[in-house]
């Protein structure tokens, strides 16, 4: 390695991502259901408890869909285009008794996790009795769920906005264990790279920048004023199994992830069958 090269790595070693504050604007909520009018009212009222967060500074207005008002995914997201929420609430399987089910959202769901430009609240199904006894209660302790932490601040912006004031906020990256043995494997095969040491720096730097991120995160909101306690959660393991045997450790209110794909039409790779068996508490995803 010349000089210059290790220059430039000490450089770029020392260049951190640092969480970017912002308070997310949530000014309307609607809520979609499948349930005759005066259901689909107790409905909005639970979540209204449900999220009294939101009600400070100022409550936000609520709009309701209930299984009138709409047949299609097409009539969903033009009345979402009428509307024009900052946030979307509803549950799997609309119009549908695949809900009994734990294998798919259902058709609109699919299509309004992707589509929507806001961020879409799964919670569970009124008729299913399958939500936890501590759902739907408040917003004590949420998760964000992610391989790709440090450069995340929306996940993390909209997370910090609906914790309660002295909640706790976990956050989560995991990088996945199969995928790093893999690289490890091929840098075995190459005889000028010490494999031991390449494990050992590689699986350090690539835990390091999580921890940092979120060690900012921590030390600007409290810059703030917030007491929201962070919590960090960082480690190796394959992603759906550990981060199923995370969230049942812990009896979270709230699991925010990100759904969207640039490079794809469908859900984002890990996330679809989380969101498709984490049926028992609210999912938020963007």
């Amino acid at each position: 390695m010349t000089q210059i090269d290790q220059f430039e790595s000490i450089f770029r070693a020392a260049d951190k991502t640092l969480y970017a504050y912002q308070v997310p604007e949530i000014k309307k909520i609607l809520v979609v259901t499948d349930l005759p009018v005066k259901a689909s009212e107790a409905f909005l009222t639970q979540l209204q408890e449900f999220l009294s967060v939101l009600s400070v500074p100022k409550t936000p207005k609520w709009a309701l869909l209930s299984g009138k008002d709409f047949k299609s995914s097409a009539d969903i997201l033009k009345l979402a285009k009428k509307h024009k929420p900052d946030m979307i609430c509803t549950y799997r399987n609309l119009h549908s008794k695949g809900w009994q089910y734990p294998h798919s959202l259902g058709e609109h769901l699919d299509v309004l996790v992707q589509l929507a430009e806001v961020p879409v609240m799964i919670v569970p199904h009124p008729e299913a009795g399958r939500a936890e006894r501590h759902a739907m209660q408040d917003t004590n302790r949420v998760m964000v769920l992610t391989d790709h932490l440090s450069d995340s601040h929306d996940l993390v912006n909209i997370a910090v906005r609906l914790t309660e004031g002295k909640g706790r906020l976990s956050l989560v990256h995991l990088e996945d264990t199969e995928v790093f043995d893999r690289y490890i494997d091929a840098i075995s095969k190459i005889a000028t790279i010490d494999t031991d040491e390449a494990r050992e720096k590689i699986k350090e730097r690539l835990l390091k920048e999580p921890r940092d991120y979120i060690a900012s995160c921590a030390e600007i909101l409290k810059s703030h004023g917030m007491k929201i306690k962070i919590r960090s959660v960082v480690g190796f393991g394959h992603h759906i199994t550990e981060f199923k045997k995370k969230i049942g450790k812990q009896k979270l209110d709230l699991i925010v992830m990100r759904g969207k794909d640039k490079t794809q039409m469908a859900m984002h790779g890990i996330v679809y069958p989380l969101v498709v068996e984490i049926r028992q508490i609210p999912l938020l995803i963007i």
